[in-house]
């Protein structure tokens, strides 16, 4: 079986929307879903703030570059404009890490090779998956080790809000409030 970590965010549109566009269609192919998050906008880019949540995803006849088009797709479907790095997007869909899978090519670089530094990846893939850990250079690394590793302002400016992207998961999303990093 194939698993994927994603990383999905919006802060274009009906951004609660786009997000729940991606659950919708990965259905019973997504086993895990963290609750939503509002981050400050990463890159230095002028911006409004993004909804962010991570997928862990499941399915037999997939492998990354399945996953990584599935997210083009639903960024296509979400009308998504790619004119300016780190900028506002309705839509982005990002393949974290899947199965072992390490991947140079410029088009699916696995791991995703900046998720260690951001803590709207690393905040809601801990609530779904607490023991999780990403290669970074060399080594598996704790996720709670690297968000640990980043700035207060950086895990500050992630805040968990009360909406969930789909109730359908048996209760494997977490649930609204606060939580100490």
């Amino acid at each position: 079986m194939t698993r994927a970590v994603l990383s999905i965010g919006s802060n274009i549109g009906d951004s609660l929307g786009h997000l729940r566009s991606v659950t919708n269609e990965l259905g019973s192919r997504a086993t895990a879903c963290s609750p939503v998050y509002r981050s400050a906008p990463w890159g230095g880019v002028e911006q409004q703030d993004f909804l962010n949540a991570v997928l862990v995803v499941q399915d037999d006849a997939c492998d990354a570059w399945d996953w990584l088009r599935l997210g083009q797709r639903l960024e296509e479907a979400a009308d998504r404009v790619r004119v300016q790095r780190w900028g506002p997007r309705s839509l982005d869909v990002d393949v974290v890490v899947c199965d072992d899978v390490i991947s140079a090519d410029p088009q699916l670089i696995l791991p995703h090779p900046r998720a260690h530094e951001r803590a709207f990846v690393l905040m809601p893939w801990l609530d779904i998956e607490p023991d999780a850990s990403l290669r970074v250079g060399d080594r598996d690394v704790p996720v709670i080790e690297l968000l640990g590793r980043l700035s207060a302002q950086e895990r500050a400016g992630v805040v968990k809000q009360e909406w969930s992207l789909s109730e359908r998961l048996d209760g494997r999303h977490g649930g609204a409030g606060e939580r100490s990093w």
